[in-house]
């Protein structure tokens, strides 16, 4: 009888182990893009060039999946060197100190067919906080090589003074130089592994 159990624990536990699939992002088609408001009047955009991640799925609606997702702080472009430059400073994100942007989900749950709401932790500049994203899902397809693809838009707004991303400078008019909130758009594509 306590043979029969194990084997049916592991049985299951196989089971479940089974149910898992394991997703990469293939970066050729994906982007993590961003704008922070200039002087009020309008809007500068920058992306991330260089980041990695995984999904492991445990159901084929991605529902309650594990996301782990790495940006290399020192790959941002806004197409300004100067700028760029001074965002890798200390001033902002530090990127000798802190090389890395790292988030971890907690929760990813479906609100309808195509809308989830992600929740995880953002570790940004050496601080950690919980944030809550917006994802739409796209559906699946198969590529002319026979890969199955995933897609997904994230989207969502953080303060980078929580971050302690503080450098600004304050305008005639009382505006400041460096908008706080930064809006981000994540397209992400990804490749089930066999």
């Amino acid at each position: 009888m306590k043979l029969f159990a194990s084997f049916l624990t592991l049985l299951l536990f196989s089971s479940h182990a089974l149910a898992q699939t394991t997703w990469q992002i293939d970066k050729s088609h994906s982007n993590i893009n961003f704008t922070v408001s200039h002087m009020v009047v309008s809007e500068t955009a920058g992306k991330f060039k260089f980041f990695d991640g995984k999904i492991i799925a445990k159901s084929d609606d991605f529902v309650d999946s594990e996301i782990e997702f790495t940006i290399d702080a020192s790959s941002i472009n806004t197409e300004d060197e100067k700028r760029d430059g001074h965002l890798k400073s200390p001033d902002f994100f530090d990127v000798e100190k802190y090389p890395k942007i790292t988030f971890k989900s907690k929760s990813f749950k479906k609100i309808d067919e195509k809308n989830y709401q992600l929740i995880g932790d953002l570790t940004m500049h050496g601080v950690t906080k919980e944030v809550v994203l917006d994802v739409i899902y796209n559906g699946m397809a198969k590529s002319p090589s026979g890969v199955i693809k995933a897609g997904f838009k994230v989207v969502g707004k953080i303060n980078r003074t929580d971050f302690g991303l503080k450098w600004n400078k304050t305008l005639d008019n009382g505006g400041l130089l460096v908008g706080e909130d930064v809006n981000f758009v994540c397209n992400i594509e990804l490749d089930k592994k066999s």
